[in-house]
């Protein structure tokens, strides 16, 4: 499947899975944009704003001439917004394809645990 959102999409989406993954917890600084930008092959512009929307919604704070940090709090409130955003957004065509597809849930379990 591809994705056709814009990069600074897929960028903040990488980040935030880094973030929900403990790779970057509360406090701890984030990659410089330089750096991030160098290691995905994006321009410094487009992490600089994917960076722009976690500080928007207060889950990064900057500290000028330092870095850009996890805000505190900011792994629970991106759990909790993934996780909404899953539930309401996401999750209904999935439920709808494993009905269409009559697989059993412990179908799911099974492929998931291997």
């Amino acid at each position: 499947m591809s994705d056709d959102r814009p990069v600074y999409l897929r960028l903040r989406d990488t980040i935030a899975a880094a973030i929900l993954d403990g790779e970057f917890g509360d406090g701890d600084a984030l990659p410089s944009v330089r750096s991030l930008a160098a290691v995905h092959g994006a321009n410094p512009l487009t992490v600089a704003k994917a960076y722009q929307t976690f500080q928007d919604e207060g889950l990064i704070v900057v500290k000028r001439g330092v870095g850009m940090f996890v805000a505190d709090g900011a792994s629970r409130r991106l759990r909790s917004a993934e996780r909404e955003e899953f539930i309401q957004g996401r999750w209904p065509a999935i439920a709808a394809q494993i009905k269409r597809l009559e697989i059993s849930p412990a179908e799911l379990f099974e492929t998931t645990s291997a």
